[in-house]
């Protein structure tokens, strides 16, 4: 057994939006790039679920697919230490889902929370759609496909691992088989979760119960100081020129209670001071604490401090982001190598998936 098969896998995806921006940065991809060593790591490119939300105006969702791949490249995640595929390229995804709907009750849909939160929040688009309604099923079938171990998220997706859960739940309780304790060693799978059904039988489970893997996902304010969003047009992207980070950073709202040069402030509740607790070093989080507090800088200068810490993280993303640009082909060869290595751990997960519900054959 190499390196690789012995690393526990983590799956996780993204929906295209285009470039992406720092919040996606911070909230995800950061992250991911650091599990590559330890973890048997699989990423995806969620294209599909663009259409949940935005099907009546998908715009190029081709490109926009190929905008985040620029991006996860130029962020780190190499091919060779990963996978790396678009959603729609491995057609599991959708035949497990479809799957999954036959065996699913509706109210576990229903209550999951973003559904009624997203469609408060986008009343311009009518989301009263079977697609939207079953986007958290469409999730759990592109996780389940993989057998992952874990699937790192932030607090506020716990929600969708968890009815990723119940759906393997069910489906194991409903189609698994009890065999002796010499057949399930044979099996000689560590990914197989055995529950003991008695003394001479164990369950193998086809669908493992993945587990969350919470991932540090600090607080990104936007320019307007909410959440770092498209929707709200409030972002700074994760290859925005030097230039265009110093602008955008001027129009920045700060402290409230700063409104004149000389009013003590406190980085704690500016949106700023939340910027540099992410990017910026020690030495220059003491002097954004020293000088705001004392009013002894203005937030001008506080705002520059930023800017020099945030190009600093992003200069580097950028030039290689600039290189796989110059080669389209390329990017597209890694998205098409990874769709293969994807289809083939999913068509084995489907092959034992179609046997257990009787719609094909074992083979011997």
């Amino acid at each position: 057994m190499n390196d690789l098969q012995a690393k526990r896998r983590v799956l996780s995806g993204m929906r295209p939006t285009g470039r992406l921006h720092l919040g996606n940065y911070m909230g995800a991809l950061y992250n991911w790039v650091r599990l590559q060593d330890q973890y048997d790591c699989f990423f995806f490119i969620a294209d599909w679920h663009a259409l949940t939300t935005d099907y009546a105006n998908p715009g190029d969702v081709w490109q926009k697919s190929h905008d985040v791949a620029l991006d996860f490249l130029a962020a780190g995640l190499d091919p060779e230490r990963c996978v790396m595929f678009r959603q729609s390229d491995v057609l599991q995804h959708a035949e497990l889902n479809l799957l999954f709907g036959n065996l699913t009750p509706l109210g576990w849909l229903e209550r999951v929370p973003t559904y009624k939160d997203q469609q408060e929040q986008l009343r311009e688009k009518d989301l009263a759609t079977y697609g939207f309604l079953g986007y958290p099923l469409l999730q759990s079938a592109d996780i389940l496909l993989y057998k992952p171990a874990f699937v790192p998220v932030g607090q506020d997706q716990v929600a969708h691992v968890e009815l990723t859960r119940e759906v393997a739940r069910r489906f194991n309780q409903l189609y698994s088989s009890a065999v002796t304790p010499e057949v399930a060693a044979a099996k000689s799978d560590k990914e197989l979760m055995k529950a003991e059904v008695s003394e001479n039988l164990i369950e193998l489970a086809i669908l493992p119960e993945p587990k969350v893997l919470l991932t540090p996902s600090p607080k990104l304010p936007g320019l307007d100081g909410r959440k770092m969003s498209k929707s709200y047009g409030n972002t700074i992207a994760l290859t925005e020129s030097e230039a265009d980070v110093r602008k955008k950073l001027k129009t920045m709202v700060t402290d409230p209670a700063r409104v004149r040069r000389t009013d003590p402030g406190d980085p704690d509740v500016c949106p700023v001071g939340d910027l540099h607790k992410v990017f910026s070093s020690p030495e220059t989080m003491a002097k954004v604490y020293e000088g705001c507090r004392s009013a002894g800088i203005g937030c001008i200068e506080c705002k520059g401090w930023a800017a020099d810490s945030i190009v600093r993280e992003i200069a580097p993303i950028a030039a290689r982001r600039a290189e796989y640009e110059a080669q389209p082909e390329k990017v597209e060869q890694i998205l098409t190598e990874g769709a293969a290595r994807a289809r083939s751990v999913a068509e084995a997960t489907m092959r034992e998936v179609r046997v257990a519900m009787g719609l094909a054959r074992a083979s011997h």
